[in-house]
């Protein structure tokens, strides 16, 4: 099953990939780098992105919240989009806005996401 799940999960990955690629690409203004194997757009306008960042399959998308404890955060949900595919959003929704309850957010770090 869980390879199953994994060959499923691939494209819908790869597409938010994509997605988020063209996004940071058409708004970034400032520094495009890796991070291992996620791409981290900086210099976003505020209104491309959720909260402080967003991550969409591999790629990072902010404003300048790129400390090093974010990215260590923002990998792990690079890793649950990868788990997940397209999947990973709504599943995201449904574990609520909260990030203190939102059992992503907590397994991504709570401390390093900068929610406590």
């Amino acid at each position: 099953m869980n390879a199953l799940l994994r060959l499923f999960a691939l494209p819908g990955y790869l597409f938010a990939t994509g997605v988020g690629l063209v996004w940071g690409f058409l708004w970034s203004t400032g520094e495009v780098r890796f991070r291992g194997s996620l791409v981290v757009f900086t210099g976003m306008p505020h209104w491309t992105f959720g909260r402080g960042g967003s991550c969409v399959g591999a790629c990072y998308l902010t404003a300048h919240n790129a400390s090093d404890d974010v990215l260590e955060h923002k990998a792990v949900h690079q890793r649950q989009w990868r788990r997940y595919g397209m999947l990973f959003p709504v599943l995201y929704a449904l574990a609520g806005r909260d990030p203190l309850h939102n059992r992503f957010e907590i397994e991504a770090g709570l401390d390093k996401g900068g929610y406590r």
